[in-house]
């Protein structure tokens, strides 16, 4: 649980105690003046009300000295709950719990309801690229990490966050990692991202996991921790220097694509589902993908893992196949229509 989830919570908690010690007083007070000056119910509790109020009524009846002696002591006890509760609450005003607990609620209510969503975990550097790309292409998310500041700065640009160690199950199930689609674990340490990984897969084995990762030897136990996938943040800022010196126009223009910074073409991937893909086992010329979408398949990746590059009109469509499509948002969209109809 956060340190801001419990401050709420021992606010809540000290003004329960403060409400609870106020209505404590209330009872011992109508029961005093029951028993000691055998008032009915009504007249004993309606002295002690206007007595803990102190709205300057008179006695209900003449009091002996006990009763009013009582009376000093019951003004006390009302004072110190009453004060008692006021502070709490100014407090609670004033430092912002009562809105932080509304934010709270209305966070829980999101992320009760997400589905096939994204988890980063970590709002570094790495993850504040990753929270930009998928904001950007509309993606669900949530942001777990236990600084506080990071997380302000996440909340600031409008992203969903929690806060919280990624390495613990306790948080990854607050995240809805029941209901995820992928785990993004980039978090500064690499043993940070082997236990969130290997937390992860615990919880649900099925979820895609991709792990950011500084060494090749880490890289090696994130993949043996289950990892699907591991980057390394150096690796690929090399190859992607050497390949902007050595094919600067190539790199520019693949890089837009799958950046999704020249919206005039993409890049996108594609499941083949039997359940609601209707042209399995009909070749690439049969289903006249071209011609109906204008898409253009430029990779076929079967569920054994063989790839099929620029596959030709004759190529089979298969169960689980991965297309690999490059076109306008128009002919993706188009294209997701012929491959999903029902959706």
């Amino acid at each position: 649980m956060s340190s801001i989830e419990q401050q709420y919570q021992r606010m809540q908690r000290e003004l329960l105690v403060g409400v609870l010690a106020l209505i404590f007083v209330c009872m011992w007070g109508t029961i005093g003046y029951m028993i000691l000056e055998k008032w009915s119910f009504p007249d004993a509790f309606y002295m002690t009300i206007i007595t803990l109020t102190t709205v300057g009524f008179g006695e209900v009846e003449p009091m002996e000295a006990q009763g009013r002696l009582f009376t000093i002591a019951l003004i006390f006890l009302g004072v110190i709950s009453i004060g008692y509760i006021v502070n709490r609450f100014t407090e609670a005003f004033l430092q912002g719990y009562f809105q932080e607990g509304m934010r709270l609620r209305r966070q829980q209510k999101v992320l009760k309801n997400l589905v096939n969503h994204y988890i980063i975990c970590g709002f570094g550097r790495t993850g504040q690229q990753i929270a930009l790309e998928f904001h950007e292409e509309g993606v669900p998310f949530v942001i777990v990490d236990s600084k506080p500041e990071a997380l302000e700065a996440a909340q600031n640009l409008d992203y969903l966050v929690l806060q919280g160690d990624a390495t613990l199950d306790d948080t990854l199930q607050r995240a809805g990692i029941y209901q995820a689609t992928c785990l993004i674990a980039a978090l500064p340490s690499d043993a940070q991202n082997l236990y969130t990984i290997l937390s992860a897969k615990t919880l649900k084995a099925q979820i895609r996991t991709i792990a950011r990762v500084s060494t090749d030897e880490a890289a090696v136990k994130l993949y043996r921790g289950g990892a699907d996938a591991v980057v390394s943040p150096y690796t690929t800022a090399g190859r992607k220097m050497a390949t902007a010196a050595l094919r600067p126009q190539v790199m520019h223009f693949v890089d837009g694509m799958i950046m999704g910074k020249n919206r005039s073409l993409l890049i996108e991937e594609f499941v083949i589902d039997c359940d609601r893909c209707p042209y399995i086992g009909q070749s690439l010329q049969q289903m006249q993908l071209r011609s109906r979408s204008g898409i253009l398949v430029l990779a076929i990746r079967r569920q054994d893992g063989t790839v099929i590059g620029a596959p030709t009109g004759e190529t089979l469509l298969l169960h689980q196949d991965l297309l690999i499509c490059m076109g306008t948002s128009e002919q993706i969209r188009r294209l997701k229509q012929l491959l999903a109809p029902l959706n």
